[in-house]
């Protein structure tokens, strides 16, 4: 098989924050994730499967919850970053306004009054009357792009399972948005699709984490590259 070598010839930059969320379906013989295929056109990652996720906003951390992170998990997010990053609490929030953008789910659960949306970014939950809970949530990897890339993401990765899911949205997943289509698919026949290869990593440390029972005192590894080197470190 021919090797392509990757175009590092892109200016360098400092990493942006953002989270994933890998929604596990535990109901049947085997779990399941869900992943969504990128649409073909756009220029970053088409075709691609991946997790629904993207950039932390201002107002995520502003966003009201039932429940909070483990206090485990909180800790671990906030290690190894500087003052300046964002509450640890807006990383998993991050993910469930993502999720609710990119594939029309809403992570929570419903109540009789809607929650206090701090902007019309959030406006889907309170029209549904679904609020985010975050002691749902599990740490479970977080990793830097290493440097010349197009785009570099400092990126948590979480998971929650699908019983977490309060609301949909039909139409948000079609021809012609982001995501074109989302499958629900066994752990091993997820790492066979076109998928990046930091999710293929994501996905081994999910198994034996799950293996190992989910718990909130399992290290949660860390990837990131100095001087042209790649370390696996344990929060």
């Amino acid at each position: 098989m021919t090797t392509v070598a990757r175009d590092q010839s892109f200016a360098d930059s400092e990493p942006k924050d953002a989270a994933t969320l890998i929604l596990i379906d535990r109901s049947g013989a085997e779990p399941k994730v869900l992943m969504g295929r990128r649409h073909s056109g756009l220029k970053f990652m088409p075709g691609k499967f991946v997790f629904p996720g993207g950039r932390i906003e201002p107002s995520d951390a502003l966003m009201p919850s039932l429940g909070e992170l483990d206090p485990r998990a909180a800790a671990k997010l906030t290690q190894r970053t500087d003052a300046s990053v964002p509450a640890a609490r807006a990383f998993a929030l991050a993910t469930i306004r993502e999720t609710c953008e990119e594939t029309g789910l809403l992570l929570g659960q419903k109540r009789e009054t809607p929650p206090s949306v701090p902007n019309e970014e959030w406006q889907p939950f309170a029209a549904a009357a679904i609020h985010p809970d975050l002691s749902q949530f599990h740490f479970v990897a977080r990793a830097i792009t290493p440097p010349k890339r197009p785009k570099r993401f400092d990126t948590r990765f979480f998971t929650a399972d699908a019983q977490a899911v309060g609301h949909r949205i039909d139409g948000v997943v079609s021809p012609d948005s982001e995501l074109v289509e989302l499958v629900w698919i066994p752990l091993p026949e997820a790492k066979t699709l076109d998928i990046p290869t930091i999710t293929s990593v994501v996905l081994e440390e999910l198994d034996a984490r799950i293996a190992d029972g989910l718990g909130h005192d399992l290290p949660v590894p860390y990837y990131y590259m100095e001087n042209q080197e790649f370390f696996r470190e344990l929060l």
